[in-house]
């Protein structure tokens, strides 16, 4: 069986199934470069434990640069023999060192970028991320947009890879959408009055675009409920839904992935109204719960997924008009349909999917 080595930051959900079912093919060790613990945005609840079948280490002999770690134990570690090595991201002190490392001894490696948009920048800042990116002697993305992100910083289009990156197992993706009368029963029991329910979650975080979905929301009518899941609104955001009389708009905190479900499959719409997410996992599962989403131009699983007016809607970043027709049109139009649709785009989408596919590239059994 090939040894393969990653190098990512933290141990995601995703990621350790991701490694877990990835050991099936390949000897997997993965390197990470911050704890747990170090994740102050996120809850103990999300993280869970693998079931061992890789070997899993926390760097130590860290330095802190710019408040992110950089792990000098990292180099012991590319002095050992693998088949593969695989760098997980570029920007972070220690994928510099290691990235740098490989290159100076003409080692191989391959760069994994889950996502990433184009934009306007500086000509230093636009030739360093260059110079990195193009230190890989192959590389993997998502899908259309990350390559010609990876091409448009060095990468060698030939040697870009598409897998289908996703933090969905197979039994999540439901066979059909919840019928009228599981949503019904799952309402009482949620509290929900409103004839209509849409769907948000995340952080209450500028970049993903609450205050923008609240703003929507004004110019929607209170028989639409909004129930934006995930965290502790701030301060600002309740004096919005104050000021804006949103008696329709529920802030509901972290919840557990069983819990978080029972939402998922009361409501009728998915909405991400992101500013900019380099991917954007939690369209992938609303899709899995049958929903049509709504999502901006911002997301880059909305740019590769959502097919405008068959299984959602794509809407220009912070555009809240724009938001507002979207999210009419999808309320009025035949919301099971559209379920049904992005149930079907998402099916290819697993972790056991993705699994296999790096497994095949880099020559598992």
């Amino acid at each position: 069986m090939k040894k393969v080595l990653f190098l990512t930051n933290y141990p995601s959900p995703y990621r350790v199934r991701f490694f877990d079912e990835l050991a099936k093919y390949l000897d997997v060790t993965v390197l990470y470069t911050d704890r747990a613990a170090e994740q102050k945005d996120r809850e103990k609840a999300w993280f869970i434990q693998g079931e061992g079948h890789f070997q899993e280490v926390v760097l130590g002999k860290r330095l802190s640069v710019r408040g992110a770690n950089l792990c000098l134990e990292v180099l012991s570690w590319l002095k050992k023999p693998y088949d593969h090595i695989l760098i997980c991201g570029y920007s972070s002190p220690t994928n510099m060192l290691a990235m740098a490392y490989l290159k100076t001894r003409r080692i191989p490696f391959w760069m994994e970028v889950d996502g990433g948009l184009i934009r306007e920048e500086g000509e230093i800042k636009y030739r360093f991320k260059k110079t990195l990116i193009s230190m890989a002697t192959n590389w993997l993305g998502t899908g259309k947009t990350v390559t010609e992100y990876l091409v448009h910083y060095g990468a060698e289009g030939e040697r870009v890879f598409t897998y289908p990156f996703s933090s969905l197992s197979e039994k999540d993706i439901l066979p059909e959408p919840p019928g009228r009368e599981e949503k019904k029963k799952l309402r009482e029991k949620l509290g929900m009055t409103e004839e209509k329910v849409l769907l948000s979650v995340g952080q209450f975080i500028p970049r993903k675009g609450f205050d923008l979905l609240l703003q929507a929301a004004a110019k929607l009518p209170k028989t639409t409920g909004i129930y934006i899941v995930g965290g502790e609104p701030t301060e600002a955001y309740l004096q919005m839904r104050q000021a804006l009389d949103l008696s329709n708009v529920h802030f509901v905190g972290f919840q557990s992935k069983d819990a978080l479900a029972q939402y998922y499959r009361s409501a009728d719409l998915f909405v991400f109204p992101t500013r900019e997410d380099i991917w954007g996992l939690v369209v992938q599962e609303a899709m899995a719960y049958g929903l049509p989403v709504v999502t901006t131009d911002k997301c880059v699983a909305g740019l590769e997924l959502i097919e405008p007016g068959h299984n959602g809607y794509l809407v220009p970043g912070e555009n809240v008009p724009a938001l507002k027709d979207a999210v009419e049109r999808a309320l009025s139009g035949d919301l099971t349909s559209m379920g049904r649709a992005a149930l079907e785009t998402i099916r290819p989408y697993t972790i056991e999917a993705m699994a296999k596919f790096h497994g095949d590239l880099l020559g598992g059994k």
